[in-house]
């Protein structure tokens, strides 16, 4: 199975037709901080860590309900499963995540390189929206770039899509997530099952609309950018949302 996955991406990354995908994605990226990027991946790579992602949630997820005073006291509210545990369980997704061809890829829409997660508990996760009023609410991650993969999600009206700040600063002492909403605007993104979109997570605020019907399951991949290897970063918010025990 990782033989076969790791030659699809590869296949994939060579078609000449991805350049003008990749082009467009760039542009959306650098002025939103985020971009629609399903054409990164094959189906059937979809397929598979779908398959690995629906079976762990329903397997391993652990229900969360926290707030943090790092991002304004703003809520979290899912079901998720660690790093850790789809490490253990999956041979796809760590494939997946390592893949050459795909962090290459990446690199093309960010315009700059990118590299795994130093810090593991951010490199691979599942969350799980599934009651009314789950949401991961306004924030921003400790590292550069993420890839989410969107396994399902409800129709707009029922919430669920992206929402995000471009160019702002999380300073954890005093996140004033409301002053940043205030001064700049702010984009919504429709995402459905079969999506994937990229973005700056350290400099864009951003949150998952709340659901008020239908369940919402992604996987998100992490990874850094350079500077992020020379900066002095705590993780206080990852170290609670995704604790082993809760």
């Amino acid at each position: 199975m990782n033989a076969r996955i790791v030659q699809e991406l590869n296949q994939h990354v060579r078609h000449s037709a991805l350049s003008g995908e990749v082009a467009a994605a760039r542009r959306g990226f650098a002025e939103r901080g985020f971009a629609k990027a399903s054409f990164l991946v094959p189906a059937s790579v979809k397929q598979a860590v779908a398959d690995d992602v629906l079976s762990l949630i329903e397997e391993s997820g652990v229900r969360r309900d926290l707030r943090f005073k790092e991002t304004g006291d703003t809520p979290r509210r899912m079901r998720n499963v660690t790093r850790s545990e789809i490490a253990t369980r999956s041979a796809v997704i760590p494939t997946v995540y390592e893949s050459e061809a795909l962090i290459g890829l990446l690199g093309e829409i960010v315009d700059e390189p990118v590299l795994v997660c130093p810090y593991e508990p951010e490199q691979y996760v599942i969350t799980r929206l599934e009651h009314t009023g789950d949401t991961h609410g306004w924030h921003w991650d400790d590292y550069s770039f993420a890839l989410v993969w969107v396994v399902q999600c409800p129709p707009p009206e029922h919430g669920g899509f992206v929402q995000c700040v471009a160019g702002t600063t999380w300073d954890k002492s005093n996140p004033a997530i409301h002053r940043a909403l205030l001064d700049n605007p702010t984009w919504s993104f429709e995402v459905g099952s079969g999506d994937l979109y990229v973005m700056r997570t350290n400099t864009t605020l951003h949150r998952v609309y709340p659901i008020t019907a239908g369940v919402r399951t992604i996987i998100n991949m992490g990874y850094a950018s350079k500077s992020d290897l020379e900066s002095s970063l705590s993780h206080e918010t990852m170290d609670a949302l995704w604790a082993e025990q809760v």
